[in-house]
């Protein structure tokens, strides 16, 4: 196979069907976020390392990107005709010229100030790695060690530092533990407290929410999603836009009804339904398909075990007959435990099924027939 160029390198901290963070227009929901960085910023407290936390999908990386894009158009505004910076003056938004030239540039991954940090391109696999290498974090390093040219803040965005392998992990620490002058490293991170726990103290974090309905319902349209008010797709995605976008991508809605139908016939498996769910996942082709099938097994159960736990008088339901369904495999809290300890089961199974490289399939039609079997009890 020939080498791809560059255009055809799928990036990898871009959510499908979406456009990427840095092309993004509005970000919804974080002003809360917002308003701690332009504080920091307002009051000379600048930090060097801001780590960007929350469930994923929620904005994170569009922050990073509005902050960077921010403070390049800021370094060239304070710099006078005299070569001397200006007095700073107090800023009110992130908000930037899409037409500025370091915007521009940064959009277009061309701004010489700007150093993007995330999963590279493996030429001989023909796939994308599954962390951040080394290597890479190396070259964040020769970056700083690089004059800024014509002056002004540099920035750096690492996307995401939770799959940062060990190596390159404890070379991100050094880099943390001496930054050069006028530099801001963005950390995005969905699961801070699995990191190192000397990354996380050299930090400031600016924690990022899910978002209610009515503004993720506008940052799908922005996003150009045409299943905006989706119910299955609301009630599943928990308030994040990236899952939304993911369970679209994938037909989510149509799936999650499959397990539903499945689920109120338990005990007593639809064996040809059950293998029909499976073989959709089998084959590399249609990996996507199946992290969102195990995805919503998941929710599945931790739905199920919260039914059961809390016994709601209102419930929305998230497909045709959940309510219906819940109230059978659910009854009570005995039940809620039954199906909170097979989630946890599953979680641990499918995590080793991955690293072991087991054929998806297999290991869709197990998971239904565990969950056949715990029904029966």
């Amino acid at each position: 196979m020939d080498k791809l160029n560059a255009e055809e390198i799928p990036e990898p901290d871009r959510a499908p069907g979406a456009p990427h963070p840095r092309d993004t227009v509005n970000l919804f929901g974080q002003d809360a976020a917002e308003a701690a960085f332009l504080e920091a910023y307002n009051n000379a407290r600048m930090h060097h390392a801001w780590m960007l936390t929350g469930p994923r999908g929620v904005g994170k990386a569009t922050l990073a990107w509005r902050i960077a894009k921010f403070l390049f158009a800021q370094s060239t505004k304070n710099i006078g005709k005299d070569g001397i910076e200006d007095v700073q003056s107090i800023q009110t938004t992130l908000d930037t010229d899409k037409n500025h030239p370091t915007v521009r540039r940064a959009q277009s991954l061309s701004e010489p100030r700007l150093f993007l940090c995330r999963r590279p391109w493996d030429d001989k696999a023909k796939r994308l790695k599954k962390e951040i290498t080394v290597d890479e974090v190396r070259k964040l390093k020769s970056f700083f060690e690089l004059s800024a040219p014509d002056g002004g803040w540099r920035v750096a965005i690492v996307d995401d530092v939770d799959i940062l392998n060990k190596s390159a992990a404890n070379a991100l620490l050094k880099v943390l533990e001496e930054p050069p002058e006028k530099t801001v490293i963005l950390l995005v991170s969905h699961q801070p407290a699995r990191l190192l726990s000397t990354i996380r103290s050299r930090c400031r974090d600016l924690r990022c929410n899910t978002l209610p309905a009515n503004l993720q319902h506008a940052a799908l349209k922005q996003a150009g999603s045409a299943a905006i008010n989706d119910t299955t797709t609301t009630e599943l995605s928990g308030g994040s836009v990236g899952a939304a976008l993911r369970l679209i991508q994938a037909n989510g809605s149509v799936r999650y009804a499959e397990l539903i139908n499945l689920a109120m016939a338990a005990p007593g498996l639809d064996r040809t339904a059950a293998l029909s769910i499976a073989d959709k996942c089998a084959g590399v082709a249609n990996t996507e398909i199946y992290d969102v099938t195990i995805n919503l097994v998941d929710l599945l159960l931790n739905r199920l075990a919260r039914f059961g736990a809390l016994q709601p008088a209102n419930w929305t339901e998230a497909a045709p007959n959940e309510h219906a369904t819940f109230k059978k495999l659910a009854p009570n809290t005995n039940a809620a435990r039954k199906w909170a300890q097979l989630a946890q089961d599953l979680t641990a199974r499918v995590s080793h099924a991955r690293a072991v490289n087991l054929d998806p399939s297999s290991v869709i039609l197990d998971i239904l027939l565990k969950f056949d079997k715990t029904a029966q009890h």
